[in-house]
């Protein structure tokens, strides 16, 4: 009988990103990467945010090195690598560094030739990107199979999120795309906000987005920040906790179907799109 090697399986990589700053983008990447860690996956987050991290923040970590010294040559990814909650495996970013704002090309080959070497490691790698449409966002995502924005009711927040996905459609078409709409009074709010997102995509994108679903307006949430503890860690019964596990395990129950694996080789520049935004919100 011949013996069969056993291929090892690449991780699903999501990308939670946002057209606006203080929608929650990094509480929701926070606490999927640790509901998915609580579903018995091994799961790693990329704080993207290369100049203004605050992952580790969130989940009251303070990690001695960082992605920076990655980027420069001074360390190895697995050497920057500390445990958060439920066995999270963060890599941090730095603070208050305006030389990693906009990476290289040879600085982005780093860190994907790093990112390779440990993915046979992990089920799932979530990178939380910064906010809004700079190039180090746009080349972030470009890293993983699925773009989850977030986004929420304010109608700045919807037309920010429309301009990133338009962004996205043009630079890289291939890119799935999934919405998750943020602190939501209830289903019937957040499903408006997707509609107004479909509709404008559809008519003006010529292409389909998917809802992946909303996180309910909790209290609890700030309270969880202040304490640097991810809600679902914190207070696991709480209304947005329960949230976070429905998106966790309805991305794990899809996880089947989607390409894995991180899109290490990012397609060619494409000329700079200015991301106009039609009267969708």
């Amino acid at each position: 009988m011949t013996a069969t090697t056993a291929v090892p399986r690449r991780p699903i990589s999501i990308a939670v990103t946002s057209g606006k700053g203080g929608v929650g983008k990094t509480s929701v990447a926070v606490n999927l990467a640790v509901a998915l860690a609580r579903l018995r996956n091994r799961v790693a987050i990329l704080d993207a945010d290369f100049g203004l991290g605050n992952v580790d923040v969130m989940m009251g970590l303070a990690p001695p090195a960082h992605v920076g010294h990655v980027l420069v040559g001074e360390k190895t990814l697995r050497e920057v690598l500390v445990t958060g909650p439920c066995g999270v495996q963060v890599i941090p970013a730095s603070s208050g560094m305006p030389q990693l704002t906009a990476l290289t090309d040879g600085q982005w080959d780093r860190l994907g030739d790093s990112l390779d070497e440990i993915a046979d490691d992990f089920d799932y790698v979530i990178i939380d990107t910064g906010a809004g449409i700079s190039d180090n966002v746009v080349e972030a995502i470009r890293l993983a199979n699925l773009a989850l924005v977030v986004t929420a009711l304010e109608p700045t927040a919807v037309v920010d999120a429309y301009a990133l996905i338009k962004l996205m459609s043009t630079t890289d078409p291939a890119q799935e795309i999934e919405v998750v709409v943020n602190n939501a009074r209830d289903a019937s709010e957040a499903q408006l906000v997707f509609t107004q997102l479909q509709v404008a995509a559809t008519r003006f994108l010529k292409r389909r987005i998917q809802y992946a679903g909303f996180i309910a307006h909790d209290p609890a949430v700030r309270e969880s920040v202040l304490v640097q503890r991810p809600i679902v860690d914190h207070l696991p019964q709480s209304p947005a906790s329960r949230c976070f596990r429905i998106l966790a395990s309805r991305l794990a129950g899809a996880a089947a179907g989607r390409a894995a694996g991180l899109r290490l080789v990012r397609p060619a520049p494409t000329a700079p799109v200015t991301p106009g935004t039609p009267q969708c919100a």
